[in-house]
């Protein structure tokens, strides 16, 4: 008895989708943990006394340094052995150093905690981007990447809620080690559930006489040179980098700021934080990927033009954010930059990803969150929380309202970059 391929195929859809959701959850709890230090920055702050200056080096330098630079290696790793273990052992270890930063009890030990959580999530985002890109065909894959990049605002809007609730209720430290337990089972279930896919599984091969196997793994060094020597690559991991480091550096402090400034409490937070950032983010970053997947092939400017037009949207409702002097109003123009400044993440992965060969994917997605991280999520909180204490002595009620105005130059530097991307992906295309 023979199986009909159409329902071969069907049920290999649906297990891709199976999968992409997996990893969208694994991803929602990776950055669950990573930003669940900002979340209830202000009890943290008040029990163990530290500045924000230092807890700018937490959410930034400290952790950018390890999650980034250790990031290349894994990744080389997973482009030649079983990406699906090596998130599931990534997974695992970033969640156990969760529950330790529940359990510190001093600046020393939470920033112990922080680098190990930076170091098992290391092994978390490019893996999984590889994976992804193995299970869904090109015209496919930018919904699919934005579908998976709806971890980060999911997994804030969650944080927010239950980390802030659980703080109100409770204490700081139980969240962490309600969230680190999360992670462990979520690790078992990634190891038990995802199989590993053929690489170059959805690709269409066009073998041409004289050419390598594009089975063969390229070396490290060449990856890395093919990366370094393309303008397109460099520009928009660089494009990409300076619009993290607004959103990392807003992202790090919005909490401390609302509640320190603004005057909004913990259980308000919980409500319409959370809401703002479910419902903005998620949908700034699922209609990016539609609109890549429409426009990419015929007008490939997209992938710059897109961002840029939408950050040059976001910048007065940002400067008015800041601005206003209660947080009703504040939340309500907040609402327009969370939306528009997530238009660059998926086509930036999405431009990586389809730029490169099956057996590149996992190291060059490496190299671009090197980059972007590296500038924004080390950056991006260290200058503001650097900012902030530099205006405390002068202006104690509104040092960070003052370091937040300081990000408007950076979203100019993010808006020009992407315009030089679509400009240079503009010319290739006429070439």
């Amino acid at each position: 008895m023979t199986t009909d391929p159409k329902t071969i195929g069907a049920r290999e859809a649906r297990y891709a989708s199976f999968v992409l959701a997996l990893l969208c959850l694994v991803y929602v709890l990776n950055f669950l943990d990573r930003q669940l230090l900002s979340i209830l920055a202000k009890p943290i702050q008040d029990d163990l006394a530290i500045s924000d200056g230092q807890l700018g080096l937490l959410g930034g330098l400290y952790f950018a340094l390890f999650y980034c630079i250790l990031g290349i290696p894994v990744a080389w790793m997973a482009d030649r052995g079983n990406r699906v273990r090596i998130l599931s052992i990534a997974c695992a270890l970033w969640s156990a150093a969760t529950i330790a930063c529940g359990l510190a009890q001093s600046y020393p030990q939470l920033a112990l905690a922080r680098i190990s959580v930076a170091i098992g999530e290391a092994g978390g985002v490019p893996p999984s981007y590889s994976i992804i890109s193995d299970y869904f065909p090109a015209e496919r894959r930018g919904t699919a990447l934005a579908l998976f990049n709806l971890g980060p605002p999911i997994g804030q809007a969650v944080g927010v809620a239950f980390g802030a609730k659980i703080a109100s209720a409770y204490d700081w430290r139980l969240a962490f080690i309600l969230l680190g337990g999360a992670g462990l089972i979520a690790a078992l279930a990634v190891w038990g559930m995802v199989r590993e896919p053929k690489r170059g599984a959805t690709d269409i091969r066009m073998p041409v006489a004289g050419t390598a196997d594009p089975d063969d793994a390229p070396s490290f060094w060449g990856t890395m040179r093919m990366f370094a020597t393309r303008p397109t690559l460099v520009l928009v991991a660089l494009a990409a980098g300076a619009t993290q480091f607004v959103t990392y550096a807003t992202m790090g402090f919005t909490t401390l700021f609302l509640m320190r400034e603004k005057g909004m409490t913990l259980d308000q937070i919980a409500i319409w934080y959370a809401l703002l950032l479910a419902i903005c983010v998620s949908a700034g970053i699922f209609l990016s990927g539609r609109l890549v997947d429409r426009f990419g092939r015929s007008k490939p400017q997209v992938y710059g033009l897109l961002p840029g037009i939408a950050l040059a949207i976001a910048v007065p409702f940002f400067i008015g954010f800041v601005h206003a002097p209660a947080w009703p109003v504040a939340l309500a123009l907040l609402a327009v930059p969370t939306f528009l400044n997530y238009f660059y993440l998926t086509p930036a992965v999405t431009l990586v990803q389809n730029s490169v060969t099956a057996r590149q994917r996992t190291l060059a997605g490496a190299v671009l969150l090197l980059i972007m991280n590296l500038i924004g999520l080390g950056l991006g909180p260290t200058w503001v929380g650097a900012v902030s204490d530099w205006f405390r002595p002068t202006h104690p009620d509104n040092s960070l309202q003052l370091a937040f105005y300081s990000l408007v130059p950076f979203y100019l530097i993010a808006i020009a970059l992407h315009l030089a991307l679509a400009h240079r992906l503009g010319r290739e295309a006429r070439q």
